[in-house]
């Protein structure tokens, strides 16, 4: 069986969505999963200031934090983050630095990788932050497992075809984008299973 990590971080609730849509996606093709939130790095304080962002926190209590056995139990892995001034948030940023032990043994290299983002507006950085994790797939030796325009849906949310892309505002995640993160769950567990050991 194909192993796949979800590895997100979600202020607001719509990267989470994503995140289990993207899993739901990979589940479907027979994969097994672990949808996993990284640790928030705000203060408390700053984090009761804003309402959505407090009650997003106390209704994913229940989702595990991610830690490194999470990458190295994987076959594949799905990093979600919204985009912050073009690029990863702080907190999946933080922990992507931890992994330096695993980089370090070959343990992420061969291993399919994808990314999905959002951002308040359309040209808010969605790409960039998308690329940027990219960056770091690179690095491991990790085989990048990019949308492309391989599905009608891709067209349909929106055209991004590096990744999974959400203009957030206060709406609720359009239906497009969460079949469109569906879609690449199942792109990433198909890649995944091919080429694992």
């Amino acid at each position: 069986m194909t192993n796949i990590a979800v590895i997100y971080y979600s202020a607001y609730g719509h990267t989470y969505e994503l995140a289990k849509a993207l899993e739901a996606g990979a589940k479907s093709s027979g994969a097994q999963t672990r949808l996993r939130k990284v640790r928030e790095l705000a203060p408390d304080e700053v984090i009761a200031t804003q309402k959505g962002w407090a009650d997003h926190r106390v209704a994913t209590q229940h989702v595990a934090e991610a830690t490194l056995d999470d990458l190295d139990w994987a076959d594949g892995f799905a990093f979600g983050t919204p985009t912050r001034f073009g690029a990863p948030s702080a907190q999946l940023k933080q922990f992507i630095d931890t992994a330096g032990p695993l980089w370090l043994k070959g343990a992420l290299a061969d291993k399919a990788a994808t990314s999905f983002s959002g951002a308040m507006n359309a040209h808010g950085g969605q790409e960039s932050t998308i690329l940027a994790l990219n960056n770091v797939f690179y690095h491991w030796g990790s085989i990048i497992v990019p949308l492309g325009y391989t599905d009608p849906i891709v067209y349909e949310s929106g055209g991004n075809p590096y990744g999974t892309s959400n203009t957030a505002g206060d709406a609720p995640v359009p239906d497009p984008v969460l079949k469109t993160a569906f879609y690449q769950g199942t792109r990433l567990a198909r890649f995944a299973s091919l080429i694992r050991p």
